[in-house]
């Protein structure tokens, strides 16, 4: 399965929970927003964060969606390296796994479309 197939699977397993739990995902919700919509760092440097922390916590579907969001706030592979690389410092092996993971997805993701 590709790293696109994976994230819109993740998607609509989410949709699921959300039809399933509506206040507890509307929370979840609220505080995302409520964390991306205030503070000192841009969009970008908390994507960058997010993206060291699910690679430590070893979180694949944090880490396509991440990997996507980051690409989107305007990060760049450059970056991406960087924050792998201090995500591999701060886990070893296990971070150097799931950091291959959010290389390739961020390859793929960045790949011209057909």
């Amino acid at each position: 399965m590709s790293y696109k197939q994976k994230i819109e699977s993740m998607r609509g397993e989410l949709r699921e929970m959300n039809r399933t739990i509506p206040a507890t995902m509307g929370g979840f919700g609220a505080l995302s927003k409520a964390v991306k919509e205030t503070g000192p760092l841009s969009m970008k440097d908390k994507e960058l964060v997010a993206l060291g922390m699910a690679i430590v916590l070893r979180c694949e579907p944090c880490i396509t969606f991440h990997a996507e969001a980051l690409m989107k706030a305007g990060g760049t592979r450059a970056e991406l390296g960087d924050v792998l690389g201090m995500a591999m410092q701060m886990s070893g092996g296990p971070g150097m796994m799931y950091a291959a993971h959010a290389l390739a997805c961020w390859d793929e993701l960045a790949a011209p479309q057909p």
